[in-house]
C-alpha cells in the first residue's frame, strides 16, 4: 500500500521540478538579481511611504546595494531568447533601446546614491530619486517585459 502512494508522489514530485530554471543559467542568474532589486526597491519604497520604518543607515545602504545591481543583470541576456523568458522578442530585436534603458536606471540609481549621502538624510531629500528610479524601471516593464 505504502508502495502504490509513493511511488505516484515520487513521481509527480520530479515532474514538477522539471519545470524550473537552472538557477545557473543566464535566466536564473538574472531572474535572481532582479528579484533582488524588486526587494530591495521596495524596501526604499516603504520606508518612504510609512510601511517601513525610515532608517536613515539602512536607507542609504540599500539605495547603495540597489546602484550595484542595477549594473548587472544586463550581462545574463544571451544573443537569443530562452525558451522560458518573461521578456518580449524587442529585447533582441532592439537592444539599443534596451540598452539606453538599462542605462537610465543606472544613472537613476546613481543619482539615488548621491542623494543618499546628504547628511541628515532626510524622506523628503531622496523621495524624487526614488521616483526617477521606479518610473526607469516602469518604462523598461512596458516596452519589454511580457507580463
Amino acid at each position: 500500500m505504502t508502495l502504490r502512494v509513493a511511488v505516484p508522489l515520487l513521481a509527480a514530485l520530479l515532474l514538477s521540478a522539471c519545470g524550473g530554471v537552472d538557477p545557473n543559467s543566464p535566466l536564473g542568474k538574472r531572474k535572481a538579481l532582479f528579484k533582488d532589486m524588486l526587494h530591495t526597491s521596495e524596501d526604499l519604497g516603504g520606508m518612504l511611504r510609512g510601511r517601513v520604518t525610515f532608517d536613515p543607515k539602512r536607507f542609504a545602504a540599500n539605495a547603495l546595494k540597489l546602484d550595484q545591481l542595477s549594473a548587472q543583470p544586463w550581462q545574463y541576456f544571451p544573443d537569443a531568447k530562452e525558451d522560458k523568458s518573461s521578456a518580449r522578442d524587442d529585447v533582441w530585436q532592439r537592444q539599443a533601446r534596451f540598452k539606453a534603458l538599462a542605462d537610465d536606471l543606472q544613472q537613476k540609481t546613481h543619482a539615488l546614491v548621491a542623494a543618499s549621502a546628504v547628511q541628515p538624510l532626510q524622506p523628503q531629500v531622496v523621495e524624487p530619486a526614488v521616483k526617477a528610479v521606479e518610473d526607469s524601471c516602469e518604462a523598461c516593464h512596458k516596452e519589454f517585459r511580457a507580463y
